[in-house]
């Protein structure tokens, strides 16, 4: 099934629901797409050493110690 059909089924099934189960749709439809935004994060984050990276990434950005992607093309 076809991503567009999928979404006319869904609108189908959610014109037919009552409020109180509408909201019980849009409660389960969040937590899917904020699981989805989740799972990536959490993959990084069993990577060893990446938050120590991130957070020294952190603080060169702020003392300044970054060239810009202009720079960086020019030495390559």
């Amino acid at each position: 099934m076809e991503t567009l059909e999928i979404r006319q089924q869904i609108n189908e099934y959610l014109e037919q629901l009552s409020p109180d189960k509408l909201l019980v749709a849009a409660d389960f439809l969040a937590y899917l797409s904020q699981k989805e935004s989740d799972d990536p994060t959490l993959e990084l984050l069993k990577i060893d050493g990446i938050e120590e990276a991130y957070q020294n990434a952190k603080k060169n950005i702020i003392q300044g110690k970054v060239i810009s992607v202009d720079q960086l093309k020019r030495k390559y």
